[in-house]
């Protein structure tokens, strides 16, 4: 018996693999890919990017307008998801097995937590410019209900992971609805929501250049004018000011989850 389960182990793979090679050999041939031609063009665009992309002293004369920008971007994702995750606490609250309502009542929170996580970022971008155009407002939205989503389905996480022991004895002394999500499920899961909550706002700050791009807004767009129009030395200083952005962020994040952790 044991090896006849390894022999249809090693079968199922083997199968697994030969299918993912004649699709991977199917894809270059279709879009006409030249393999050697992309990795041998690697190293050219190494020496092409050590001898342009870096910024040089014109660049830094525009380091406070990219760094205003930079700030622009970084309010509006941080703006963004701390409004979106008010909203995503209440749908968890309501989709969670532990404290909601009514079966009803959860099934539509998760729908709602489902279409918006599963809806790409670019696709909202897209489809609010519809509406909004290219404003600083579509970007906002667009993080807004992407953020919803994704935090909507951690919290429910979270909060199902609180212990109903804990929600059945307080229950039990005749404690209302919202006496047992205050004293029992936000002092349990805060924690970890928060930490879902900065996971979030790392997200979206990186989310936020490729959603300017789209608006027409923040320091993605800086990005976009600056490599358009052949201005390679600024455009490096835009992509060096953004990972210095994203690294200081994520070392506070990190700092502060180590705190409440």
């Amino acid at each position: 018996m044991p090896t006849d389960i390894f022999v249809k182990r090693r079968n199922d793979s083997l199968l697994f693999f030969a299918a993912l090679s004649v699709l991977t050999v199917g894809s270059i041939v279709i879009t006409g890919y030249d393999v050697v031609a992309g990795f041998t063009s690697i190293g050219k665009a190494l020496v092409w990017g050590a001898k342009n992309f870096y910024p040089d002293a014109h660049a830094m004369t525009k380091l406070p307008e990219i760094a205003r920008k930079l700030r622009d971007t970084v309010l509006m994702s941080v703006a963004a998801t701390t409004i979106s995750a008010i909203f995503a606490a209440v749908l968890a609250m309501v989709g969670s097995r532990t404290t909601r309502i009514n079966n009803l009542f959860s099934v539509i929170a998760r729908g709602i937590a489902s279409v918006f996580r599963n809806i790409p970022l670019v696709a909202w971008a897209m489809i609010l410019m519809l509406a909004f155009s290219q404003s600083q407002l579509t970007g906002y939205l667009a993080l807004f209900f992407g953020s919803v989503g994704f935090l909507t389905r951690a919290f429910i996480e979270t909060i199902d992971e609180v212990s109903i022991d804990a929600v059945e004895a307080v229950q039990a002394t005749g404690a209302s609805y919202s006496s047992i999500v205050l004293q029992v499920v936000l002092p349990s899961g805060l924690p970890q929501m928060v930490s879902w909550l900065l996971f979030m706002i790392d997200t979206n700050i990186r989310d936020a250049t490729l959603v300017g791009l789209l608006t027409g807004t923040g320091v993605g767009f800086s990005f976009d004018v600056y490599y358009k129009s052949f201005h390679f030395h600024e455009a490096s200083l835009v992509v060096i000011m953004i990972v210095i952005t994203i690294m200081s962020i994520e070392v506070i994040s990190n700092y502060i989850r180590r705190i409440i952790l």
